[in-house]
């Protein structure tokens, strides 16, 4: 019996996908361990929210909202830690809460990163409150008395203990919501509290959730929009200050360009292996 002979056409049809997991694998993390940045246009909607929180003046306080989890942190934990740079660097105080269980650590983990970077003092310059279940009816709560539902901050410390909070109490002591969403919970800031209290709201999303969000901004209801790994890069190039966003982004877009490549090889060789 005679072997038919393979050509090259023939080896993209039947190419192991294991060399293609380990080929992408090798795009993906080698900018990242040689720090490659890309270059990122800015958008209005970023824009937009970091004119909000650079309008705001030293001694404001902001409340950030940790709502998503560890399969959501490569886009928006980035956004944290920029939005956390802007907000120390112009001394203004942050307030962090959690409605996700398991967004506590990493937002935990973001919030002491930066602080220490800045070298902010707990309870003075930032207090961190922890998770409570509830979301709705916290958010609405709040807007009488934040104590109602957070008596004690992540630490069980009393919130009049922190000299930031004495004079706390609710929205009408805070300049700005910032809601990191990776659920429905954009929404409900915006439902419950942006039009009961009338509170300045700023939201970061991942990418799927970011066109959806668009007519919140759109429509005045919300200040800024931080839209996935994209948007996280561009608040970084505004503020100066290169992170995992800018980094992830040229990660991002060689891996684009691997998987092209794959398609329009593969897609050759079905062409060619059909006219045979």
């Amino acid at each position: 019996m005679i072997e038919k002979k393979r050509n090259l056409w023939d080896w993209t049809n039947s190419i192991n996908r294991g060399i293609i997991y380990v080929i992408i694998g090798i795009v993906v993390i080698l900018p990242i361990l040689l720090g490659l940045k890309e270059e990122v246009q800015i958008s209005p909607s970023v824009s937009s929210a970091y004119e909000t929180i650079e309008s705001l003046d030293s001694n404001d306080v902001i409340i950030i909202s940790i709502d998503y989890d560890p399969a959501s942190m490569p886009e928006l934990q980035p956004m944290l830690k920029a939005i956390l740079r802007h907000a120390f660097e112009k001394d203004v105080k942050v307030i962090m809460l959690v409605f996700w269980p398991l967004g506590l650590p990493i937002g935990t983990e973001g919030l002491e990163e930066v602080a220490k970077e800045y070298g902010k003092v707990y309870g003075e310059d930032y207090v961190n409150l922890g998770y409570r279940p509830g979301d709705r009816a916290v958010m609405i709560d709040m807007g009488k008395e934040i104590r109602n539902f957070f008596r004690t901050d992540v630490n069980d410390i009393l919130l009049d203990s922190h000299p930031m909070m004495r004079n706390v109490h609710n929205y009408n002591d805070i300049a700005l919501i910032v809601g990191l969403e990776a659920g429905r919970f954009g929404e409900f800031w915006v439902q419950y509290v942006g039009s009961r209290y009338n509170q300045r709201i700023v939201l970061g999303v991942t990418g799927v959730m970011a066109a959806e969000t668009y007519p919140y901004l759109q429509s005045g209801q919300i200040e800024g929009l931080i839209g996935g790994l994209k948007g996280a890069a561009e608040y970084e190039t505004l503020i100066e200050k290169p992170g995992f966003g800018l980094t992830g982004m040229a990660a991002q877009s060689w891996a684009h360009i691997a998987i092209v490549m794959f398609i329009i090889i593969g897609n050759i060789g079905y062409f060619m292996t059909r006219r045979k």
